[in-house]
């Protein structure tokens, strides 16, 4: 029999069919769902985001969707506080905990545990900021690719909010954000009392995944993603350089919405950068050695498996 306080992770690239498998493991065993995603926290992002529409969520309720609005910054500290005030409610109801995603940070700081890091320093981040303003966060990523190749490659050339972080922990301690790692983290199993059971949905084929992102993507256009994010332009908190707003796909649809490029090529570059999304989450599974499975009918099968 799987012990009582087992928490299950189920991890994959966007488009892997990831929310399928966990509503089909959700209809069968008695397990409740934590989503591990860093932009269905936020409130009216739903189509861009791929959020589950409100009549699945009223069948299947997700914990940590719809818990914060997009002008704050939702950060992995806060996340890890979230999900195991999650876990421990699942536990207390004699239910298993699932968590579903593709942030993979989120998925390695609740696993792992965050490590104390030095308080931000005003002045430092003011410094960053003006360089990015200069030369733009790829040109800050090329450095931090010189001084911490490691961390680097664990966030994109225009993730201005973990790339200045990084360089800030450089220049405040003189040691990598990666030396950081581990050295004072407390683990999902050692703070929760757990089991860990990880499964991660890997397709077979790179260009199967890219048609269903191309696919996805149209869909959301035709469910008006492009007004969804003309109305969250409306709100004077918000702009281009908002976390929330530089999510995959938003970026792209507020710069056509800005006038920078037309319909077309908004697609494509959405498309492209959804692309690239993946890529990086792939790299992320390959490093974190998870039993895999090629689509959502195996991974339902297995986690119930894993739960009978």
């Amino acid at each position: 029999m799987t012990p009582q306080r087992t928490v299950v992770l189920l991890l994959g690239p966007t488009a892997a069919g990831k929310t399928e498998a966990a509503l089909a493991v959700h209809d069968a065993a008695d397990v409740d769902l934590v989503s591990v995603d860093s932009a269905m926290v936020y409130r009216g992002m739903d189509i861009g985001t791929a959020k589950p529409a409100l009549e699945v969520l009223e069948r299947h309720p997700h914990a940590l969707v719809d818990i914060a609005e997009p002008s704050e910054a939702y950060s992995a500290a806060r996340f890890v506080a979230d999900a195991d005030a999650a876990v421990r409610a699942s536990f207390a109801a004699g239910r298993t905990p699932l968590l579903v995603g593709g942030t993979m940070l989120y998925f390695r700081a609740f696993r792992d545990g965050l490590d104390e890091l030095p308080a931000a320093d005003p002045e430092l981040r003011r410094r960053i900021a003006e360089q990015a303003a200069a030369c733009g966060w790829p040109a800050l990523h090329a450095e931090l690719e010189c001084r911490d190749p490691a961390a680097a490659a664990q966030m994109a050339p225009t993730n201005g909010p973990r790339i200045q972080r990084a360089l800030e922990v450089l220049e405040a301690t003189g040691r990598s954000i990666t030396a950081h790692w581990g050295a004072t983290a407390v683990a999902a199993g050692q703070r929760l009392g757990c089991e860990l059971v990880e499964l991660a949905i890997v397709p077979d084929e790179r260009a199967h995944l890219h048609r269903r992102i191309d696919e996805r993507l149209d869909a959301m256009l035709r469910m008006g993603f492009v007004d969804e994010v003309r109305r969250l332009r409306a709100d004077p908190r918000l702009s281009a350089t908002t976390p929330a707003m530089r999510a995959v796909g938003y970026r792209e649809v507020w710069r056509h919405l800005d006038g920078d490029y037309g319909h077309r090529e908004m697609v494509a570059k959405a498309a492209a950068a959804t692309r690239q999304a993946a890529k990086r989450q792939l790299s992320w599974l390959r490093r974190w050695r998870a039993p895999t499975v090629a689509d959502a009918e195996q991974a339902a099968s297995a986690i119930l498996r894993a739960l009978e």
